[in-house]
């Protein structure tokens, strides 16, 4: 069972799970072998012991995103090419990769936001999957191919501090 805070409203429909909080509104959708039990301040999933034990932790992350929410630091490293970030819509463009001409392109999932400061990114939303696989897009757009990668260090890295 997972208490849901103050301020945490939870809407169930069909099989789908609305939260909506401070930091914003997350849906997921369970698997229908899992039964949902909303009540006004508590979360709970029956069925096969497996799904029930994962159920619920989509469940505790999924209130942590709409009440604290979730980020990631990334830094831009280049050696002889500076590049560009930009974001346009859904879309993270880097510029002059490697001093290529054509722009690399990633997808921003979901509600994610991206903040630009000099070197540094900023990726934040309210659900964990959104924000892990618009880093994952990232990170797979910067890939570099084709070249020694001891050489070209160039891209854009995770930072933890």
């Amino acid at each position: 069972m997972i208490k849901v805070p103050a301020g945490v409203t939870t809407k169930l429909e069909g099989c789908t799970l609305t939260l909506k909080g401070p930091k914003g509104e997350v849906k997921y959708t369970f698997p229908k072998s899992v039964k949902l039990i909303v009540q006004a301040d508590s979360l709970d999933a029956t069925g096969p012991i497996a799904m029930q034990n994962t159920s619920l932790a989509h469940m505790r992350n999924l209130v942590h995103g709409v009440t604290a929410g979730y980020s990631q630091k990334l830094k831009v490293i280049f050696a002889h090419f500076p590049m560009s970030l930009e974001t346009k819509g859904t879309k993270f463009m880097i510029k002059n990769f490697i001093g290529e001409k054509q722009p690399r392109i990633a997808n921003i999932i979901g509600n994610t936001k991206i903040e630009v400061k000099g070197q540094d990114l900023t990726i934040s939303g309210c659900s964990k999957e959104h924000v892990g696989q618009t880093i994952a897009n990232i990170r797979s757009a910067t890939k570099i191919r084709n070249r020694d990668s001891r050489v070209f260090q160039d891209g854009i890295y995770p930072v933890n501090e």
